[in-house]
Order: C-alpha cells, then sequence, then structure tokens
C-alpha cells in the first residue's frame, strides 16, 4: 500500500492525502483516513497548501456575488488563462464551468481567442447541454462585447459580471483556473499547440470523472458520460435549443 500511496503522490502532486485515500478506495484498498494519514507523514510526503476561504464571495451588495448557484444549468461562469508553449508563443484557454455542479464543460485552446470564439464555444455548449439561467464573468473586452451580450440576451441567458477589480467575486472559476495550472500546466512543457489541446482535453476529462473534489464529498462531478440513445427507426432525434443566428463580428 506504501508504494501505491507515494505512486498516487507522485502522480498527482497537488493531491493530499484526503484525495489519495479516496483513490485508493476506488482501485480496491479496504483503507481508512488515518491510516493513509500516517504512512504520508511516516515517509515525508507534503500536503499542499490548502486556499483560504473568501467569505467576501457572497456578502457583498453586488448582485451578481448573491447569485448562488441552486442547480445544474442555473450559473455557469467562463475565464481567459494564458499560457506559453517551448518556443515562447503564447496561447490561450477559455474555461467553462457549471457552477453548481463544478464540471468543466469545455476549454478552447487557441493562440488567439476573441468574441466571436466565445460565442462559437457557448454555441456548442448550448446545444449539448441547454441554455444556463446565467453566465458569470470579469469585465475583460471579449465578455463584456456587445455582439457576445447581444446573443447572450437573445438566446434567453443572462450576464453576471463581477466588479472590476474584484477576481474573489468569480470564485468558482478563479479556483479551478488555479488547479489548471498547479495540477497540470506548471508540470508540462509542451512543444506545439496541437499537443497543447490533447493533454488539456485528457485533464479536463479526469478532472470531471476521476478527479476527487472536496466541495462534492470527494465524487467527481461527472461520474459517468452522457451518451444520447440512438432512436428508433422513424423516431427524430433529441430536439436541440433554438439559437439566436450568429452576429457578424466588425
Amino acid at each position: 500500500m506504501t508504494a501505491d500511496i507515494i505512486a498516487l503522490a507522485t502522480q498527482y502532486g497537488r493531491y493530499g492525502y484526503r484525495r489519495i485515500t479516496v483513490m485508493l478506495q476506488r482501485s480496491g484498498w479496504v483503507v481508512g483516513i488515518k491510516r493513509v494519514h500516517r504512512i504520508w507523514r511516516r515517509e515525508g510526503l507534503k500536503v499542499p497548501h490548502k486556499q483560504p476561504k473568501r467569505g467576501r464571495l457572497w456578502l457583498n451588495d453586488g448582485s451578481c456575488i448573491r447569485l448562488r448557484p441552486e442547480y445544474a444549468n442555473h450559473v455557469w461562469s467562463y475565464d481567459f488563462v494564458e499560457d506559453r508553449t517551448h518556443d515562447g508563443r503564447k496561447y490561450r484557454m477559455l474555461n467553462i464551468i457549471d457552477e453548481f455542479t463544478r464540471e468543466c464543460l469545455a476549454i478552447r485552446v487557441s493562440r488567439r481567442l476573441k468574441a466571436v470564439d466565445v460565442i462559437d464555444a457557448l454555441t456548442d455548449l448550448f446545444i449539448l447541454r441547454g441554455i444556463p439561467g446565467h453566465i458569470r464573468s470579469d469585465n475583460g473586452p471579449e465578455f463584456i462585447a456587445k455582439a457576445l451580450r447581444d446573443w447572450i440576451a437573445a438566446v434567453g441567458a443572462s450576464t453576471a459580471y463581477i466588479e472590476p477589480g474584484s477576481p474573489w467575486e468569480n470564485g468558482y472559476c478563479e479556483s479551478f483556473n488555479s488547479k489548471l495550472r498547479e495540477e497540470l500546466l506548471n508540470g508540462e512543457i509542451f512543444y506545439t499547440l496541437k499537443e497543447a489541446k490533447v493533454v488539456i482535453e485528457g485533464w479536463r476529462r479526469h478532472y470531471n470523472t476521476q478527479r476527487p473534489h472536496s466541495s462534492l464529498g470527494y465524487r467527481p462531478p461527472a461520474p459517468e458520460a452522457l451518451i444520447w440513445p440512438a432512436p428508433n427507426p422513424g423516431q427524430a432525434s433529441p430536439a436541440t435549443p433554438a439559437l439566436a443566428p450568429l452576429p457578424v463580428m466588425h
């Protein structure tokens, strides 16, 4: 068991002994958290520093802060993360999450991402997942672009912008961004954009289907993939929401 604990701690360097315990139990070990903790300390394994809780997320007066996610598809949030490939060229990631389920719905990776690319990513998700009630974001130029705001309103969703200079108000997405950087980006060298896309998508699937989440009782957000059943002959396919036409970007 000790070898398995060390192997898991090496593979998932930002996981503490609680998550490692859950993963051991999933693999068939009958073991409690106290025993894993004893081995963890005996082997000198380091528990990652815990992020401090930010109570201001719900205590300020801004309406977007008081918007608590109450069910799946109630509130989505999105944000950009930037990194560089080995040649020094910058690339961007558009991260979209469901704040209630904590599932990462998509990570769009490209050298450049503009408002029209945000609309394109949302269009794909609206068709697959339905239209959320609200979409929370910061005040970046891509998110406040008139074409994007008008399109979101046209499909029936609402935007919820945080106060400028207050990233904690978008706490769910900021927390996800930090996990993406700590658990993947800080330990990987990507030589091409294609390699980055493949590895990041693999990590997203692991995050959704296998990674234990403390806020969910150490369960993953989406342990099973959603697969549409094949329609019977003569039966219509599942209906998809009617979307507003894509705007013309000037």
